[in-house]
């Protein structure tokens, strides 16, 4: 299986993510699979002339594409021309690329929150008019139609994240050249359901604090971040926390609050990333699938029976008192 990737507007975080994968890393792990990189901006030696004849190529059809993966988003502006954003040497915008190549892909497959949604690069009044491939925030139809699918018949599939994890990208790959991808494996936002089926809360190392609504005020404390501290793990989908980065990094056990970055529009909240919207005390946000009335009856019978080590424990930067041993009688 063959891959041509393109990188729009965005910061190349999300190929910087994928060649920080460790064990394996991820020419190991796609090599082994016999995939491989028609072009890859980061990973091919191939310049100017030479990758504008590969993409001539590939548009008239000579040479077949297996998957497009696109990262960044597209940019549309100014009035739809996509002028904002040329592919150096070719004469035309980034936007005409995509239109063209993606029929001619077995597999679309959009790299990051950007590609798929718009992302970072679409916030702040918008003004290059960046979207996602086939979703403009949460509205389908973007660069690409509402009703586009690629050769094989799927919608883009939206590897969304901010950056998205590395073993997101490598198993959509493994699963797109086993065959094992359909459209039954992707949500409604048709991102992979592998992760999306997960919620980030998921192993959470903060659980417990959760729990007990023993809750941190500033980012320096280890308690639970969602009653203060703006964290949405209870409502994001990822399972950051079921594997983390290279086996031991998530935004959480950085002790930082999860913003949904897998999400559209994740980039504009409406409040600060690190502040809790409330009403009356109570978060505006709470988790997914359970009625207000539930979590506020769980919630007051969990602090009074928080322990007092779980207490002084999510009020410090280190754990301040270990769980008491108990002899077996």
């Amino acid at each position: 299986m063959n891959i041509l990737w393109l990188q729009s507007a965005g910061c190349g975080g999300c190929t910087m993510s994928l060649l920080c994968a460790e064990n394996p890393n991820v020419l190991d792990t796609l090599g082994d699979a016999g995939i491989e990189f028609l072009w890859h901006p980061s990973l091919s030696v191939e310049t100017g002339c030479e990758v504008q004849a590969l993409l001539g190529s590939v548009e008239r059809g000579e040479i077949a594409l297996d998957v497009l993966c696109f990262e960044g988003s597209v940019v549309t502006g100014p009035r739809g021309t996509g002028k904002f954003h040329m592919l150096a040497g070719t004469g035309r915008s980034m936007l005409d690329w995509v239109r063209a190549l993606a029929p001619m892909a077995e597999h679309v497959v959009a790299v990051g929150t950007c590609a798929a949604f718009g992302g970072i690069t679409a916030a702040g009044g918008n003004p290059a008019g960046a979207v996602g491939l086939q979703y403009d925030g949460r509205q389908k139809g973007a660069a690409l139609d509402e009703g586009f699918t690629s050769r094989s018949g799927l919608p883009v599939i939206n590897v969304a994240g901010c950056p998205t994890h590395p073993a997101w990208v490598t198993e959509t790959l493994l699963m797109l050249a086993g065959g094992a991808l359909g459209a039954g494996d992707l949500d409604a936002l048709a991102r992979p359901r592998f992760y999306a089926d997960h919620l980030v809360h998921h192993g959470c190392t903060k659980n417990e604090f959760y729990e007990y609504k023993a809750s941190a005020r500033t980012l320096c404390e280890m308690g639970c971040m969602m009653e203060h501290l703006g964290c949405v793990g209870t409502q994001a989908v990822g399972d950051c926390n079921i594997r983390p980065w290279n086996g031991e990094g998530s935004c959480t056990r950085g002790n930082y609050p999860c913003i949904a970055c897998t999400a559209p529009e994740f980039e504009e909240p409406g409040h600060p990333f690190t502040e809790t919207p409330t009403i009356a005390g109570i978060p505006v946000g709470l988790p997914s699938d359970m009625p207000k009335a539930w979590f506020m009856a769980l919630a007051s019978l969990s602090k009074a029976a928080t322990p007092q080590r779980i207490e002084r424990n999510a009020h410090s930067d280190r754990l301040v008192q270990a769980p008491s041993v108990k002899a077996r009688k």
